[in-house]
């Protein structure tokens, strides 16, 4: 997966995602957090990567990114452990 940060500022930036489906889960858990005063992506046209924008206060919007992508990776963990406890 590429990730392509095209704009990063203490409290704004703008990141291009090769994958919609990434771009989704990364602004959800980015919503969640109370230092991200706006999230959202864009796709210019359907053949284009979509882009995420965040602004956040309070702490750095690179910062904000690290955070959640750390909390999908453990709640994927716990998703696994919960698959392999089900067998």
């Amino acid at each position: 997966m590429k990730v392509t940060y095209i704009k990063d500022e203490k409290n704004e930036a703008e990141i291009e995602i090769d994958s919609i489906t990434v771009a989704e889960i990364l602004r959800v858990y980015l919503a969640e957090d109370n230092s991200v005063s706006f999230v959202a992506w864009r796709r210019k046209h359907p053949t284009k990567n979509p882009i995420i924008k965040i602004k956040t206060s309070g702490k750095s919007a690179r910062r904000a990114v690290e955070d959640a992508v750390s909390k999908i990776g453990k709640d994927l963990d716990k998703l696994e452990q919960d698959f392999k406890k089900a067998k």
